[in-house]
């Protein structure tokens, strides 16, 4: 699995007193199993180029390719795109509409017009991909917690099978033991089944613990394209477009002013734990 897309661009009201661009020469090529970061302060382009991804916008100029095919060119079959090309949207639990739990989850499957016990099996696994245990599968989904809600929307869409998993924002709103429990689960789906994950997130946290690789958006372009080591080096051209780099990177960096010398490209709290106590062992670290 490949998605490559080539010098995007997207503008809005082309053509009119209003036209703006809301990506601009956007390039990136993104492998099977990889685990991206995508983070851009509010309108920097993030939601509108993950909806470029499954072809739900089309962009005004450049192509998109999936699996080398570009997805743009006539007869391009887009229904079969979303389905592997899977996108959650931010505050999907907003979506949830069924009767109970399981049947909301057998949605997409159904409309994939698959014979009801393959659709019964994919929701069985989904459900259980995203940790949600038996009892909650025939209630109502409006009774559940907002973690639960939003456990039941990702599953929706793992039961289609996708082989690209994107999300927007999945924890926002949440408190911090179900944002975890969310993250975790995404590390083991990404870990386990070698799906590719696409995660859009204002927590720079969450995104070096989880990414391989970072995508900076800024005013609909692309800033910074590496993994998170490099691209938090960048903190101050970071807070200069509006974001910042994990808190850990800011003490990082006030130790080795006090002469602690750490190394400059820790980006995790456990990193720094590892760090600190190496350098004990070794008797001292001042220069």
């Amino acid at each position: 699995m490949s998605i490559k897309a080539e010098h995007i661009n997207f503008l809005y009201g082309q053509g009119t007193a209003f036209e703006q661009y809301a990506l601009k020469d956007v390039s990136f090529q993104i492998q099977d199993g990889e685990f991206i970061g995508l983070i851009g302060h509010t309108g920097s382009g993030k939601s509108t180029l993950i909806q470029h991804l499954n072809g739900l916008l089309k962009a005004t100029s450049g192509a998109i390719y999936y699996n080398g095919e570009n997805i743009y060119q006539e007869g391009y079959d887009m229904k079969a795109l979303r389905s592997r090309v899977g996108l959650v949207f931010q505050y999907p639990e907003h979506q949830l509409f069924e009767i109970d739990v399981f049947s909301d989850v057998c949605f997409g499957p159904k409309n994939q017009g698959l014979d009801p016990e393959e659709i019964k099996e994919r929701a069985r696994e989904a459900l259980g991909l995203v940790g949600l245990p038996k009892r909650f599968w025939e209630q109502s989904p409006f009774e559940l917690s907002g973690g639960q809600k939003r456990r039941v929307a990702i599953a929706g869409v793992l039961a289609m099978r996708p082989e690209v998993l994107i999300l927007d924002e999945p924890t926002a709103g949440l408190d911090p033991r179900g944002r975890d429990e969310i993250l975790d689960e995404l590390a083991a789906l990404h870990k386990e089944k070698h799906m590719t994950i696409i995660l859009v997130s204002h927590s720079m946290e969450d995104i070096a613990r989880y990414a391989d690789r970072i995508l900076v958006m800024n005013h609909g372009e692309k800033l910074f394209d590496a993994p998170p080591r490099e691209v938090f080096r960048h903190y101050k051209e970071l807070e200069q477009v509006g974001l910042a780099a994990p808190q850990i990177t800011y003490i990082v960096h006030q130790l080795r002013e006090h002469g602690v010398m750490v190394p400059d490209d820790i980006t995790t709290v456990e990193e720094a734990k590892t760090a600190i106590l190496e350098m004990l062992q070794k008797g001292g670290g001042q220069s």
